[in-house]
């Protein structure tokens, strides 16, 4: 069985999600956790994979979140970001700077994500809503009784949604993104990211309003 956690290398690249970063590239950029992704993503286009492993490391851990949140499965989550960052390396001379790379890769990872989602669409499991706020240690059986239904309520309504309108809530409430970000992500206007997170947030309101 493959290991979930290895990035699969492109050829004369060692790369992971959890790269180790020694080596001669690295050495030579004296300083890479300083260093600003588009130096990194230039020199990894010139064949850097030192530098392309710098990148992995800074961003997989945001990257898998997202995964994990559309996708609902922590394994599948892993292998859509190990798929995506295969797939940057390969399209690194495409890369326009005019985006940031941080930005590049949220629109790989979710693109990636939606086909998937698309393809077999089914309720999320509870790992991909985050965990309600810790609860008081005074807090009675029937207290947590109704914070776990309203938690299951939640993720039936999020699985409820379209895969574009889940992106754009997950986006937007789960990972602070601005609306032009989204759009550029979801390769949609602004104007349609509004109104999918309008209809997204109506839905989800009105699922939960037993528990408000």
């Amino acid at each position: 069985m493959r290991n979930r956690t290895s990035l699969p290398p492109p050829p004369g690249a060692g790369l992971s999600l959890r790269p180790a970063l020694p080596g001669r590239a690295v050495a030579d950029l004296e300083t890479p956790g300083d260093l600003d992704d588009s130096v990194l993503a230039v020199r990894a286009a010139e064949g850097d994979d030192e530098a392309f492993a710098v990148l992995v490391r800074r961003h997989s851990s945001r990257l898998l979140g997202l995964a994990r949140h559309l996708l609902g499965n922590h394994a599948d989550a892993e292998d859509a970001v190990q798929e995506a960052f295969l797939s940057a390396w390969r399209r690194l001379p495409e890369f326009r700077h005019g985006a940031s790379f941080g930005t590049w890769m949220y629109r790989i990872v979710t693109n990636r994500c939606l086909n998937i989602a698309r393809r077999r669409p089914h309720p999320l499991p509870l790992e991909s809503v985050p965990e309600p706020a810790a609860a008081d240690a005074d807090s009675s059986p029937p207290r947590l009784a109704e914070t776990d239904a309203a938690t299951t309520a939640l993720v039936r309504a999020l699985s409820d949604l379209t895969p574009e309108l889940r992106a754009c809530w997950v986006l937007r409430e789960l990972h602070g993104l601005h609306y032009e970000e989204i759009a550029h992500v979801v390769g949609s206007s602004e104007q349609a990211v509004r109104g999918r997170l309008f209809r997204a947030r109506r839905a989800l309101m009105e699922a939960m309003r037993p528990w408000r």
